[in-house]
């Protein structure tokens, strides 16, 4: 499954896309540029899903981060950064 981001910036909502659907779970771990943890998500899409909108990212600082993807085909490391 190759995912990406509907904008490589994002303020309180991040939407995630994948280019097929699929019934497996999903897991996003949203890291700042430490590689610290900030916040993750485990998801099963619903059917005939092809995208996800991660919602209630307001509180995480602004600056730079990195978003981890990872399902049963493999993982995916995406850039990001917070604005005001």
């Amino acid at each position: 499954m190759f995912a990406k981001i509907k904008q490589a910036f994002f303020t309180d909502s991040l939407t995630i896309e994948w280019d097929r659907i699929t019934p497996d779970p999903l897991k996003f771990v949203l890291k700042n540029d430490k590689g610290e943890v900030c916040t993750t998500l485990e998801t099963t899409p619903s059917h005939n899903q092809k995208y996800f909108n991660w919602r209630g990212l307001n509180d995480l600082p602004y600056g730079r981060y990195f978003l981890e993807l990872s399902g049963t085909e493999g993982d995916q490391l995406l850039k990001l950064v917070k604005r005001v």
